[in-house]
């Protein structure tokens, strides 16, 4: 058993759902979050309203799976990512689990 953690913009949350479920993963848990990307410092002093937040909306996935499920969801985020338009690919991480309850 491994956690895998799948981060995504606000506007592909119900396509990271359905790759979940492609994947036989159905119990997993999200979470609202604000990603951002690394801006020069420059960029960000000049602008008129920097104090305000600059993040997009976005959403954290996670899920206990087993090697197997996992692997096929990389398959389904992989296929999914190489079809976007945007410059926003879903992205994936697994984490070892050394004991659990």
């Amino acid at each position: 058993m491994k956690l895998v953690i799948v981060t995504a913009v606000e506007q592909f949350q119900k396509d990271v759902l359905k790759l979940f479920k492609q994947a036989n993963i159905e119990n997993l848990s999200s979470s609202d979050i604000d990603g951002y990307k690394n801006n020069s410092s420059l960029l960000m002093g000049s602008s008129w309203f920097s104090g305000e937040k600059g993040g997009n909306e976005s959403s954290l996935f996670f899920s206990f799976a087993e090697d197997e499920n996992i692997e096929n969801l990389f398959k389904f985020i992989k296929e999914f990512n190489t079809n976007l338009e945007t410059n926003n690919p879903l992205k994936a991480v697994v984490v070892p689990i050394e004991k659990f309850i």
